[in-house]
């Protein structure tokens, strides 16, 4: 598939506002791994090939476990996450799809369960941006396979 265009040199304005939420997101309290379970998932509901590609590279170098990754579009069926990851995984879910699920209280109260007011904020916003970026890459067709992580501690980006 070839790229329709290069959004960040179409409007770099917007694409250097975006990454300056990523280095927030990447400097809170939520844990990177949690992060970027976070980010695949969506990714994968959205079904955006170059983010689904970049988060799972980014958590193999931070040393995520394949059997998790491949177990992560059933996350529900299984029992190799925590509790606190479950709780993100289903809000992501909720937030992703939101015009069908209106973010349900019952979601709601069990990530509330597990998030402090402020790492809720931050959580949401996680979900919010993955959402922009694939909406960016999708639309102009970033190309998948190209990203590779620089670092397991740089392996934060969108």
């Amino acid at each position: 598939m070839e790229p329709r265009l290069d959004y960040g040199k179409a409007a770099p304005g917007a694409v250097n506002a975006m990454l300056g939420l990523e280095k927030y997101l990447h400097g809170c309290s939520l844990e990177a791994n949690l992060i970027h379970l976070v980010k695949l998932r969506v990714s994968q509901i959205n079904g955006c090939a170059y983010c689904i590609d970049m988060h799972w590279k980014d958590l193999r170098a931070l040393g995520e476990s394949e059997q998790r990754l491949y177990e992560l579009a059933a996350w529900d069926e299984t029992d190799f996450y925590s509790e606190r990851e479950r709780a993100a995984l289903a809000w992501a879910e909720s937030l992703t799809a939101i015009a069908e699920t209106h973010a349900p209280d019952e979601v709601y109260e069990e990530v509330r369960r597990q998030f402090s007011e402020k790492e809720l904020v931050d959580l949401a916003l996680v979900i919010t941006t993955i959402n922009a970026w694939n909406r960016l890459a999708i639309a102009f067709r970033a190309p998948a396979g190209t990203y590779q992580p620089a670092s397991a501690v740089g392996a934060g980006r969108r």
